[in-house]
């Protein structure tokens, strides 16, 4: 959430709760005029199955952004599962590849580092992924 705030309104807001929100944000890329609809999900630890919300929310989206703290490892772990949930529900249907980005967030907590840069790096070449490390603080 606080990542997804910064991109919106270039502030940082340091707590959030556990809710989810759907934001609309008009952006010029490239001189043309793009029309964002950002889903911001809460991290759950529980397991996907199909028919449940992450399935829909899975359907209802062009491309991913799953945001990992680098100071904690289980946020981390359980990328590769849902990286792997959402290419079986989106690439199965159309044989394209799915746009999905791991941006590991906190880069300015590097004295609580849990999480390697080079783990990253590393998980999404191997999960054919964009990777970045971010500072939603900075």
């Amino acid at each position: 959430a606080a990542l997804t705030v910064r991109f919106l309104t270039r502030r940082f807001i340091g707590e959030y709760g556990d809710m989810e929100f759907i934001y609309s944000h008009n952006l010029t890329v490239d001189g043309r005029e793009i029309l964002f609809h950002i889903w911001d999900v809460p991290n759950s630890q529980g397991h996907a199955e199909e028919g449940s919300s992450e399935e829909k929310r899975i359907q209802w989206a062009d491309s991913f952004v799953l945001v990992y703290s680098i100071c904690d490892r289980a946020s981390f772990n359980i990328l590769p599962l849902k990286i792997q949930f959402i290419k079986a529900a989106k690439e199965g249907q159309t044989q394209e590849k799915v746009p999905i980005v791991i941006v590991g967030n906190k880069r300015d907590l590097h004295h609580q580092r849990a999480v390697s840069s080079e783990e990253g790096r590393l998980l999404a070449l191997s999960l054919d992924c964009g990777f970045y490390e971010v500072s939603a603080a900075e």
